[in-house]
Protein backbone atom coordinates (compact mmCIF):
# COMPACT_ATOMS: atom_id res chain seq x y z
CA UNK A 1 0.00 0.00 0.00
CA UNK A 2 1.08 3.58 -0.41
CA UNK A 3 1.63 6.24 2.06
CA UNK A 4 -1.54 8.32 1.14
CA UNK A 5 -3.53 5.12 1.75
CA UNK A 6 -1.99 4.25 5.12
CA UNK A 7 -2.90 7.40 5.97
CA UNK A 8 -6.51 6.97 4.99
CA UNK A 9 -6.57 4.16 6.69
CA UNK A 10 -5.01 5.74 9.90
CA UNK A 11 -7.52 8.28 9.55
CA UNK A 12 -10.67 6.19 9.16
CA UNK A 13 -9.26 4.78 12.58
CA UNK A 14 -9.72 7.75 14.28
CA UNK A 15 -12.81 8.88 13.91
CA UNK A 16 -14.06 5.14 14.94
CA UNK A 17 -12.09 6.18 18.16
CA UNK A 18 -13.41 9.40 18.19
CA UNK A 19 -16.86 7.65 18.32
CA UNK A 20 -15.45 5.41 21.32
CA UNK A 21 -15.14 8.29 23.48
CA UNK A 22 -11.87 7.78 24.16
CA UNK A 23 -10.08 11.17 24.90
CA UNK A 24 -9.14 12.78 21.92
CA UNK A 25 -5.74 13.91 22.42
CA UNK A 26 -4.85 10.16 23.34
CA UNK A 27 -6.14 8.77 20.61
CA UNK A 28 -4.62 11.03 18.01
CA UNK A 29 -0.96 10.39 19.93
CA UNK A 30 -1.75 6.55 19.23
CA UNK A 31 -2.96 6.71 15.71
CA UNK A 32 -0.02 8.54 15.26
CA UNK A 33 2.15 6.61 16.65
CA UNK A 34 0.86 3.18 15.20
CA UNK A 35 0.99 4.36 11.70
CA UNK A 36 4.75 5.93 11.96
CA UNK A 37 5.76 2.59 13.67
CA UNK A 38 4.31 0.99 10.66
CA UNK A 39 5.88 3.08 8.00
CA UNK A 40 9.23 3.55 9.77
CA UNK A 41 9.71 0.93 12.36
CA UNK A 42 9.00 0.89 16.39
CA UNK A 43 12.40 2.38 17.47
CA UNK A 44 11.55 5.64 15.20
CA UNK A 45 8.27 5.73 16.65
CA UNK A 46 9.06 5.70 20.16
CA UNK A 47 11.54 8.32 19.16
CA UNK A 48 8.89 10.46 17.58
CA UNK A 49 6.68 10.05 20.36
CA UNK A 50 8.95 11.20 23.15
CA UNK A 51 10.26 14.60 21.51
CA UNK A 52 7.38 15.35 20.25
CA UNK A 53 5.42 14.89 23.58
CA UNK A 54 8.99 16.49 25.64
CA UNK A 55 8.88 19.48 23.20
CA UNK A 56 5.07 20.39 23.70
CA UNK A 57 5.16 19.96 27.63
CA UNK A 58 8.49 22.41 27.81
CA UNK A 59 7.30 24.31 25.86
CA UNK A 60 7.54 28.18 26.15
CA UNK A 61 5.24 29.41 23.94
CA UNK A 62 2.40 26.84 25.50
CA UNK A 63 2.34 28.87 28.82
CA UNK A 64 0.15 31.23 26.87
CA UNK A 65 -2.61 29.04 27.53
CA UNK A 66 -3.29 28.50 31.17
CA UNK A 67 -2.21 32.23 32.28
CA UNK A 68 -5.67 33.27 29.88
CA UNK A 69 -7.42 30.43 30.89
CA UNK A 70 -6.53 31.29 34.47
CA UNK A 71 -7.21 35.11 33.80
CA UNK A 72 -10.50 33.93 32.62
CA UNK A 73 -11.06 31.62 35.65
CA UNK A 74 -10.25 33.70 37.99
CA UNK A 75 -12.83 36.98 36.53
CA UNK A 76 -15.36 34.11 36.03
CA UNK A 77 -15.06 33.13 40.28
CA UNK A 78 -14.77 36.81 41.72
CA UNK A 79 -18.18 37.67 40.07
CA UNK A 80 -17.16 39.98 38.25
CA UNK A 81 -19.07 38.86 35.13
CA UNK A 82 -22.16 39.79 37.30
CA UNK A 83 -21.40 43.02 37.77
CA UNK A 84 -20.72 43.54 34.06
CA UNK A 85 -23.87 42.10 33.16
CA UNK A 86 -25.21 44.08 35.99
CA UNK A 87 -23.47 47.61 34.73
CA UNK A 88 -25.37 46.72 31.28
CA UNK A 89 -28.44 46.20 32.84
CA UNK A 90 -28.87 49.45 34.51
CA UNK A 91 -28.18 51.20 31.27
CA UNK A 92 -30.28 49.03 28.54
CA UNK A 93 -32.78 47.21 31.00
CA UNK A 94 -35.48 49.19 30.04
CA UNK A 95 -35.35 48.71 26.29
CA UNK A 96 -37.21 46.28 24.02
CA UNK A 97 -35.42 43.19 24.67
CA UNK A 98 -32.82 45.24 27.10
CA UNK A 99 -31.73 42.59 29.39
CA UNK A 100 -31.12 39.90 26.80
CA UNK A 101 -28.99 43.06 25.12
CA UNK A 102 -27.24 43.37 28.39
CA UNK A 103 -26.21 39.91 28.71
CA UNK A 104 -24.55 40.31 25.30
CA UNK A 105 -22.93 43.44 26.34
CA UNK A 106 -21.68 42.09 29.79
CA UNK A 107 -20.64 38.80 27.62
CA UNK A 108 -18.76 40.80 25.25
CA UNK A 109 -16.78 42.90 28.29
CA UNK A 110 -16.51 39.51 29.61
CA UNK A 111 -14.57 38.21 26.98
CA UNK A 112 -12.13 40.56 27.27
CA UNK A 113 -10.73 38.33 30.04
CA UNK A 114 -12.40 34.97 29.53
CA UNK A 115 -11.29 32.84 26.31
CA UNK A 116 -13.64 30.25 26.64
CA UNK A 117 -17.26 29.65 25.16
CA UNK A 118 -18.46 27.14 27.40
CA UNK A 119 -17.51 29.79 30.31
CA UNK A 120 -18.87 32.41 28.99
CA UNK A 121 -22.63 30.22 28.55
CA UNK A 122 -22.20 29.00 32.29
CA UNK A 123 -21.32 31.95 33.84
CA UNK A 124 -24.06 33.62 32.14
CA UNK A 125 -26.77 31.14 32.46
CA UNK A 126 -26.59 31.11 35.94
CA UNK A 127 -26.25 35.10 35.94
CA UNK A 128 -28.86 36.09 33.38
CA UNK A 129 -31.08 33.51 32.89
CA UNK A 130 -32.91 34.07 36.22
CA UNK A 131 -32.93 37.77 36.03
CA UNK A 132 -34.62 37.35 32.82
CA UNK A 133 -37.40 34.87 34.39
CA UNK A 134 -37.99 36.82 36.74
CA UNK A 135 -39.02 39.79 34.16
CA UNK A 136 -41.10 36.96 32.38
CA UNK A 137 -39.19 36.14 29.18
CA UNK A 138 -39.63 33.47 26.99
CA UNK A 139 -37.11 30.91 27.57
CA UNK A 140 -36.67 30.43 23.85
CA UNK A 141 -35.22 34.07 23.87
CA UNK A 142 -33.35 33.73 26.99
CA UNK A 143 -31.51 29.91 26.91
CA UNK A 144 -31.11 31.05 22.83
CA UNK A 145 -28.73 33.98 23.58
CA UNK A 146 -27.18 32.97 26.42
CA UNK A 147 -25.94 29.66 24.19
CA UNK A 148 -25.22 31.57 21.57
CA UNK A 149 -23.12 34.46 22.97
CA UNK A 150 -20.54 32.40 24.55
CA UNK A 151 -19.32 31.86 21.26
CA UNK A 152 -17.91 35.58 20.90
CA UNK A 153 -14.73 34.38 22.57
CA UNK A 154 -13.85 32.63 19.70
CA UNK A 155 -12.33 35.37 18.07
CA UNK A 156 -12.75 38.00 20.40
CA UNK A 157 -9.39 37.97 22.19
CA UNK A 158 -8.00 36.82 23.96
CA UNK A 159 -9.05 33.88 21.94
CA UNK A 160 -7.87 30.03 22.61
CA UNK A 161 -9.13 29.02 19.74
CA UNK A 162 -7.01 32.02 17.79
CA UNK A 163 -4.13 31.22 19.99
CA UNK A 164 -4.13 27.62 18.83
CA UNK A 165 -4.60 28.54 15.00
CA UNK A 166 -1.58 30.79 15.45
CA UNK A 167 1.11 27.82 17.27
CA UNK A 168 -0.24 25.47 14.80
CA UNK A 169 0.29 27.84 11.54
CA UNK A 170 3.30 29.71 12.94
CA UNK A 171 1.32 33.13 12.88
CA UNK A 172 1.30 36.27 14.62
CA UNK A 173 -0.96 35.63 17.64
CA UNK A 174 -1.16 39.46 18.39
CA UNK A 175 -2.25 40.23 14.31
CA UNK A 176 -4.93 37.64 14.90
CA UNK A 177 -6.27 39.26 18.19
CA UNK A 178 -6.45 42.19 16.27
CA UNK A 179 -8.24 40.82 13.42
CA UNK A 180 -10.95 39.44 15.38
CA UNK A 181 -11.69 42.66 16.93
CA UNK A 182 -13.97 43.83 13.86
CA UNK A 183 -15.79 40.80 13.42
CA UNK A 184 -16.45 40.21 16.75
CA UNK A 185 -17.76 43.24 17.45
CA UNK A 186 -20.12 43.35 14.08
CA UNK A 187 -21.51 39.93 15.31
CA UNK A 188 -22.49 41.45 18.75
CA UNK A 189 -24.05 44.24 17.39
CA UNK A 190 -25.83 41.76 14.71
CA UNK A 191 -27.38 40.00 18.26
CA UNK A 192 -28.27 43.27 19.94
CA UNK A 193 -30.35 43.90 16.33
CA UNK A 194 -32.12 40.70 16.59
CA UNK A 195 -32.92 40.80 19.84
CA UNK A 196 -34.52 44.42 19.50
CA UNK A 197 -36.13 43.35 16.19
CA UNK A 198 -37.54 40.30 17.91
CA UNK A 199 -38.90 42.20 20.95
CA UNK A 200 -40.25 44.77 18.80
CA UNK A 201 -42.33 42.16 16.95
CA UNK A 202 -43.12 40.23 19.91
CA UNK A 203 -43.69 42.29 23.06
CA UNK A 204 -44.28 39.40 25.15
CA UNK A 205 -41.48 37.60 24.92
CA UNK A 206 -39.15 40.10 26.07
CA UNK A 207 -40.63 42.31 29.01
CA UNK A 208 -39.27 45.53 29.98
CA UNK A 209 -37.51 46.52 33.38
CA UNK A 210 -38.11 49.96 34.66
CA UNK A 211 -35.06 52.46 33.81
CA UNK A 212 -32.26 52.86 37.03
CA UNK A 213 -31.74 56.10 38.05
CA UNK A 214 -28.75 57.74 35.98
CA UNK A 215 -26.98 58.23 39.40
CA UNK A 216 -27.35 54.36 39.84
CA UNK A 217 -25.93 54.31 36.45
CA UNK A 218 -23.09 55.98 37.14
CA UNK A 219 -21.87 53.93 39.82
CA UNK A 220 -21.59 51.28 38.13
CA UNK A 221 -19.17 52.64 34.95
CA UNK A 222 -16.27 51.53 37.17
CA UNK A 223 -16.49 48.28 36.95
CA UNK A 224 -16.41 48.37 32.92
CA UNK A 225 -13.61 50.98 32.76
CA UNK A 226 -11.63 48.51 35.11
CA UNK A 227 -11.93 45.38 32.61
CA UNK A 228 -11.33 47.79 29.71
CA UNK A 229 -8.42 48.57 30.98
CA UNK A 230 -7.29 45.51 31.59
CA UNK A 231 -8.38 44.52 27.85
CA UNK A 232 -6.03 47.68 26.50
CA UNK A 233 -3.25 46.76 28.35
CA UNK A 234 -3.11 42.87 27.05
CA UNK A 235 -3.99 43.20 23.50
CA UNK A 236 -2.27 46.63 23.15
CA UNK A 237 0.50 45.78 24.87
CA UNK A 238 0.72 42.39 22.55
CA UNK A 239 0.13 45.27 19.68
CA UNK A 240 2.67 47.81 20.73
CA UNK A 241 5.71 44.93 21.06
CA UNK A 242 5.50 45.57 25.30
CA UNK A 243 5.15 42.12 25.63
CA UNK A 244 5.03 38.13 23.89
CA UNK A 245 1.23 36.81 24.39
CA UNK A 246 2.81 34.84 27.04
CA UNK A 247 3.94 37.81 29.40
CA UNK A 248 0.32 39.27 27.91
CA UNK A 249 -1.10 36.47 29.80
CA UNK A 250 0.98 36.78 32.97
CA UNK A 251 0.04 40.68 33.12
CA UNK A 252 -3.57 39.99 32.08
CA UNK A 253 -3.85 37.45 35.01
CA UNK A 254 -2.00 39.51 37.70
CA UNK A 255 -4.01 42.13 36.98
CA UNK A 256 -7.50 40.60 36.91
CA UNK A 257 -6.75 39.00 40.32
CA UNK A 258 -4.78 42.14 41.81
CA UNK A 259 -8.40 43.78 40.84
CA UNK A 260 -10.18 40.61 42.64
CA UNK A 261 -8.10 41.06 45.78
CA UNK A 262 -8.44 44.48 45.87
CA UNK A 263 -12.22 44.50 45.85
CA UNK A 264 -12.40 41.61 48.45
CA UNK A 265 -14.03 39.04 45.62
CA UNK A 266 -11.29 36.21 46.02
CA UNK A 267 -10.85 34.19 49.03
CA UNK A 268 -8.54 31.64 48.63
CA UNK A 269 -10.92 28.54 47.99
CA UNK A 270 -12.26 30.80 44.82
CA UNK A 271 -8.60 30.92 43.82
CA UNK A 272 -7.41 27.24 44.39
CA UNK A 273 -10.97 26.50 42.48
CA UNK A 274 -9.77 28.87 39.41
CA UNK A 275 -6.36 26.92 39.53
CA UNK A 276 -7.68 24.17 39.63
CA UNK A 277 -9.90 24.66 36.30
CA UNK A 278 -7.39 26.44 34.53
CA UNK A 279 -4.64 23.28 35.35
CA UNK A 280 -7.35 20.97 33.76
CA UNK A 281 -8.46 22.79 30.78
CA UNK A 282 -4.71 23.59 30.21
CA UNK A 283 -3.60 20.17 30.33
CA UNK A 284 -6.51 19.13 27.97
CA UNK A 285 -5.67 21.72 25.39
CA UNK A 286 -2.16 20.61 25.57
CA UNK A 287 -3.16 17.39 25.34
CA UNK A 288 -5.01 17.48 22.26
CA UNK A 289 -1.44 19.88 20.53
CA UNK A 290 0.64 16.82 22.00
CA UNK A 291 -1.57 13.91 20.10
CA UNK A 292 -2.05 16.40 17.20
CA UNK A 293 2.10 16.85 16.87
CA UNK A 294 2.46 12.93 16.56
CA UNK A 295 -0.39 12.86 14.58
CA UNK A 296 0.95 15.39 12.25
CA UNK A 297 4.41 13.91 11.78
CA UNK A 298 2.65 10.83 10.88
CA UNK A 299 0.98 12.40 8.47
CA UNK A 300 3.78 14.27 6.86
CA UNK A 301 5.36 11.24 6.32
CA UNK A 302 1.89 9.66 4.22
CA UNK A 303 2.27 13.50 2.49
CA UNK A 304 -1.20 13.93 2.65
CA UNK A 305 -1.07 17.36 3.27
CA UNK A 306 1.50 17.98 -0.34
CA UNK A 307 -1.39 15.38 -1.78
CA UNK A 308 -4.43 17.31 -0.79
CA UNK A 309 -2.99 20.73 -1.16
CA UNK A 310 -1.97 20.16 -5.20
CA UNK A 311 -5.25 18.55 -5.86
CA UNK A 312 -7.25 21.11 -4.15
CA UNK A 313 -5.41 23.94 -6.13
CA UNK A 314 -5.97 21.67 -9.28
CA UNK A 315 -9.53 21.37 -8.94
CA UNK A 316 -11.77 23.71 -11.56
CA UNK A 317 -13.47 25.81 -9.46
CA UNK A 318 -12.88 29.09 -8.22
CA UNK A 319 -10.35 30.04 -5.50
CA UNK A 320 -13.37 31.12 -3.27
CA UNK A 321 -15.37 27.66 -4.02
CA UNK A 322 -12.30 25.78 -2.79
CA UNK A 323 -12.40 27.53 0.96
CA UNK A 324 -15.76 27.00 1.14
CA UNK A 325 -15.39 23.31 0.70
CA UNK A 326 -12.78 23.22 3.18
CA UNK A 327 -14.61 25.05 5.68
CA UNK A 328 -17.51 22.88 5.39
CA UNK A 329 -15.50 20.01 6.08
CA UNK A 330 -14.18 21.75 9.30
CA UNK A 331 -17.96 22.29 10.26
CA UNK A 332 -18.87 18.37 9.40
CA UNK A 333 -16.12 17.44 11.01
CA UNK A 334 -16.75 19.76 14.67
CA UNK A 335 -20.23 18.12 14.28
CA UNK A 336 -18.96 14.96 15.49
CA UNK A 337 -16.38 15.74 17.58
CA UNK A 338 -15.02 18.47 20.01
CA UNK A 339 -15.07 21.97 16.87
CA UNK A 340 -11.67 22.77 18.77
CA UNK A 341 -10.08 19.40 18.61
CA UNK A 342 -11.01 19.03 14.81
CA UNK A 343 -9.76 22.10 13.93
CA UNK A 344 -6.08 21.08 15.45
CA UNK A 345 -6.76 18.21 13.60
CA UNK A 346 -8.01 19.46 10.33
CA UNK A 347 -5.59 22.93 9.94
CA UNK A 348 -2.47 20.87 9.08
CA UNK A 349 -3.63 19.13 6.21
CA UNK A 350 -5.73 22.00 5.14
CA UNK A 351 -3.45 25.20 5.73
CA UNK A 352 -0.74 24.23 2.92
CA UNK A 353 -3.49 24.13 0.22
CA UNK A 354 -4.79 27.99 1.63
CA UNK A 355 -1.39 29.06 1.49
CA UNK A 356 -1.12 27.96 -2.49
CA UNK A 357 -4.32 29.32 -3.10
CA UNK A 358 -3.14 32.57 -2.16
CA UNK A 359 -5.71 33.60 0.69
CA UNK A 360 -3.78 35.62 3.85
CA UNK A 361 -3.52 33.23 6.85
CA UNK A 362 -4.64 36.09 9.33
CA UNK A 363 -7.83 36.11 7.59
CA UNK A 364 -8.00 32.17 7.25
CA UNK A 365 -7.53 32.42 10.94
CA UNK A 366 -10.81 34.39 11.98
CA UNK A 367 -12.84 32.42 9.09
CA UNK A 368 -11.97 29.35 10.83
CA UNK A 369 -12.16 31.06 14.20
CA UNK A 370 -16.33 31.84 12.79
CA UNK A 371 -16.91 28.61 11.49
CA UNK A 372 -16.00 27.38 15.12
CA UNK A 373 -18.04 29.70 16.80
CA UNK A 374 -20.99 28.13 14.47
CA UNK A 375 -20.33 24.41 15.32
CA UNK A 376 -20.10 25.49 19.05
CA UNK A 377 -24.19 25.99 18.38
CA UNK A 378 -24.98 23.25 16.17
CA UNK A 379 -26.08 19.79 16.85
CA UNK A 380 -24.83 16.87 17.44
CA UNK A 381 -21.64 18.45 19.41
CA UNK A 382 -22.74 21.84 20.43
CA UNK A 383 -20.93 22.49 23.87
CA UNK A 384 -22.69 25.77 24.71
CA UNK A 385 -26.45 24.73 24.16
CA UNK A 386 -25.52 21.30 26.85
CA UNK A 387 -24.08 23.39 28.75
CA UNK A 388 -27.35 25.79 28.90
CA UNK A 389 -29.30 22.63 28.76
CA UNK A 390 -27.07 21.31 32.16
CA UNK A 391 -27.81 24.65 34.41
CA UNK A 392 -31.32 25.48 33.10
CA UNK A 393 -32.95 22.15 32.27
CA UNK A 394 -34.67 23.09 29.02
CA UNK A 395 -34.93 21.07 26.47
CA UNK A 396 -32.65 21.20 23.91
CA UNK A 397 -35.39 21.71 21.13
CA UNK A 398 -36.23 24.70 22.41
CA UNK A 399 -32.80 26.06 23.37
CA UNK A 400 -32.11 25.73 19.47
CA UNK A 401 -34.55 27.58 18.82
CA UNK A 402 -33.82 30.32 20.87
CA UNK A 403 -30.66 30.02 18.71
CA UNK A 404 -31.61 30.11 15.37
CA UNK A 405 -31.77 33.80 15.06
CA UNK A 406 -28.15 34.24 15.79
CA UNK A 407 -27.20 31.71 13.84
CA UNK A 408 -28.07 32.97 11.13
CA UNK A 409 -25.74 36.23 12.26
CA UNK A 410 -22.81 34.33 12.20
CA UNK A 411 -23.21 33.09 9.05
CA UNK A 412 -23.72 36.09 7.67
CA UNK A 413 -20.70 37.68 9.18
CA UNK A 414 -18.51 34.78 7.95
CA UNK A 415 -19.82 35.92 3.88
CA UNK A 416 -18.95 39.35 5.39
CA UNK A 417 -15.56 38.04 5.57
CA UNK A 418 -15.42 36.55 1.81
CA UNK A 419 -17.01 39.57 0.63
CA UNK A 420 -14.71 42.20 2.11
CA UNK A 421 -11.22 40.73 4.17
CA UNK A 422 -10.49 43.76 5.30
CA UNK A 423 -12.99 43.69 8.07
CA UNK A 424 -10.19 40.68 9.36
CA UNK A 425 -7.16 42.30 7.97
CA UNK A 426 -7.33 46.49 8.41
CA UNK A 427 -6.63 46.49 11.88
CA UNK A 428 -3.33 44.46 11.58
CA UNK A 429 -2.22 46.15 8.57
CA UNK A 430 -2.73 49.43 10.61
CA UNK A 431 -0.63 48.12 13.63
CA UNK A 432 1.92 45.73 11.67
CA UNK A 433 3.55 47.66 8.86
Amino acid sequence: MSEVVIGIIALSFLLLLFVTGIELGFAMALVGFLGFAYLNGLPSAMQLLARDLYDVVTNYGFTVFPLFILMGQIGFNSGMAVRLFDAAHKFIGHVPGGLAMATVMGASGFKAICGSAAATSATFASVAIPEMDRYGYHRRLSTGIVATVGTLGCIIPPSVVLIVFGIITEQSIGQLFLAGIIPGVIIALFFLGIIYGWARINPAIAPRSDPAPWKVRIRSLPEVGWILLIFVVVVGGIMAGFFTPTEAGAVGTFSVLLLAVLRRDMKFKEYTTSVTQALRTAGMILMLIAGSTVLGHFIAVTNIPQKTAEWLVTLPLNRYVILFIICLIYEFGGSFIDDLAFMILATPIFYPAVQKLGFDPIWFGIVVGVVVMIGVVIPPVAICVFVVKSITKVPLSEIYRGVAPFLISLIVVWGLLFLFPQLALWLPSLFYK
